[in-house]
């Protein structure tokens, strides 16, 4: 009998902007909703790219570890830029969370409301 979806949701992430999860795991996948650069109360990093990019991505992280996983895991990842000039900062972040092993990725310039960075990911974890 095939398990039904595990609903993740942490404290200790940005809540989501909407009526959606944190995480769904499903099989042996976990897709991570959209993570933008906010704070647990909802306010938002308003510093300079780098520093939203690192918070958006710390957001990945603890969503990623509440799912039991890690973004080592990743197998996909999009990422949604405001502006395309910040694309090389965004690879250099981007390099320090994924590692040597990235995940394939997709990159297109969106229309963000008030914030610079979302990104969301597909990660692979056998279950055992």
């Amino acid at each position: 009998m095939a398990k039904k979806k595990q609903v993740i949701t942490t404290p200790d992430a940005a809540p989501p902007g909407g009526p959606y999860s944190h995480a769904v795991i499903a099989g042996d996948f976990v897709y991570l909703a959209g993570a933008t650069p906010h704070r647990t109360d909802r306010s938002l990093v308003d510093g300079p790219f780098e520093e939203q990019a690192r918070a958006t991505f710390d957001n990945l992280v603890t969503v990623a570890e509440a799912a039991g996983s890690s973004l080592a895991d990743a197998v996909q990842a999009r990422v949604y830029l405001r502006d395309l000039d910040d694309f090389q900062a965004m690879n250099a972040v981007f390099q320090e969370y994924f590692g040597d092993e990235p995940p394939v990725r997709t990159t297109i310039q969106a229309d963000l409301p008030g914030f610079l960075i979302e990104v969301d990911a597909v990660l692979y974890k056998p279950a055992e």
